[in-house]
């Protein structure tokens, strides 16, 4: 009686709030299969909220589905058969569990054909899982251990724009043109606090975000970003990246709009691009600052500020830089609105 009593005060509400296009039967459905460990807002049926409940198995998930948040467990394995009828799944959160290679059982991953994002962080992953479901965007993955990216874990996997690999045991050997290929459209890609010594080779084109902080990464080659011609956000905090280590003009590329170069070994200013925007090259072993080397364009040729450098902030604290600023570089970065130092 009870339990009857619970599935007809839901419905009452459910009737009180939009359906979300979720006919009243399959609002029903997902009442009833809800499992016990889990909660069903009424007000948001298609989330199922399993979080935070020192779960060690993922529970039967209810055929309507589409939001599964599982994270903050115990969950060792991703169980095909929990999963089975949950067929609508678009967002699946399994960060901070104890989940393994060996735990993700064959096929459950691909089976999930509508998924959208996963998010696997704080694991104990070795490599990259797979097969993964064609429908992925979203590709979350950091703090595991993971060593390895499987070759051809990748293809198929059109729609990936964003992958998330940051504070891995990531090394050079593991970051090839063979193990990243097939992601045609990726846009952002986290590489961070791995331990890279080289920057990553099989980036594809499509790269507009590109996060390496935390590596020990001491040299750019020459051209590098010629096979990047989108990247507009590139980190390169924490790392070894000496001046020598730098061509003078790797960074000449008109996409970029957010360059940090923070904590490196760097003793000169590389030459800016015309349309950055943001500068960081704090702490680093910088003695001074020229517009003469620095500026990319004519500082006595520019007409008002049509033509001029876009540079409007400039980080220069924890260097040897004794302020202030020399002028020749207030003339050419005109437009800029903040300079720390």
């Amino acid at each position: 009686m009870k339990l009857f009593l619970r599935v007809l005060c839901a419905a009452c509400l459910l009737d009180a709030v939009p359906s979300q296009d979720m006919p009243y039967e399959e609002r029903m459905a997902q009442i009833r299969a809800c499992p016990p460990e889990c909660h069903c807002p009424s007000d948001f049926p298609r989330a199922v909220y399993c979080d935070n409940q020192s779960l060690k198995s993922i529970p039967p998930i209810p055929p309507f589905t589409r939001y599964l948040y599982l994270q903050n467990n115990l969950i060792q394995v991703v169980s095909a058969d929990a999963l089975r009828n949950a067929t609508q799944l678009r967002w699946v959160n399994l960060s901070r569990n104890k989940i393994t290679n060996e735990g993700v059982e064959k096929g459950t991953l691909d089976a999930m054909s509508r998924l959208e994002h996963l998010n696997l962080d704080d694991n104990l992953l070795s490599w990259v899982p797979f097969p993964l479901p064609a429908s992925l965007e979203h590709l979350s993955l950091s703090r595991n251990r993971i060593s390895k990216i499987p070759d051809g874990v990748f293809f198929g996997l059109d729609k990936l724009t964003f992958l998330d690999l940051q504070a891995n045991k990531l090394m050079d050997d593991a970051v090839t043109e063979v193990s990243l290929k097939g992601l045609n459209n990726l846009v952002q890609i986290n590489l961070a606090k791995n331990q890279l010594s080289s920057m990553p080779l099989g980036l594809p084109p499509t790269t507009t975000q590109l996060f390496l902080d935390g590596n020990n990464i001491d040299k750019i080659p020459t051209g590098y970003f010629k096979g990047l011609p989108k990247v507009a956000f590139l980190r390169l905090n924490h790392n070894k990246l000496g001046s020598s280590g730098v061509p003078n003009n790797v960074f000449n590329i008109s996409s970029i709009l957010d360059l940090q170069l923070s904590h490196n070994l760097l003793t000169e200013v590389p030459l800016i691009p015309a349309g950055l925007e943001q500068l960081y090259l704090d702490h680093n072993n910088i003695k001074s600052v020229s517009g003469s080397d620095v500026c990319p364009t004519d500082i006595d040729g520019a007409d008002g500020n049509d033509g001029v450098p876009r540079l409007r902030y400039l980080r220069l604290d924890g260097n040897d830089i004794e302020p202030p600023i020399p002028r020749d570089v207030i003339l050419c970065f005109r437009l800029l609105r903040s300079i720390v130092i």
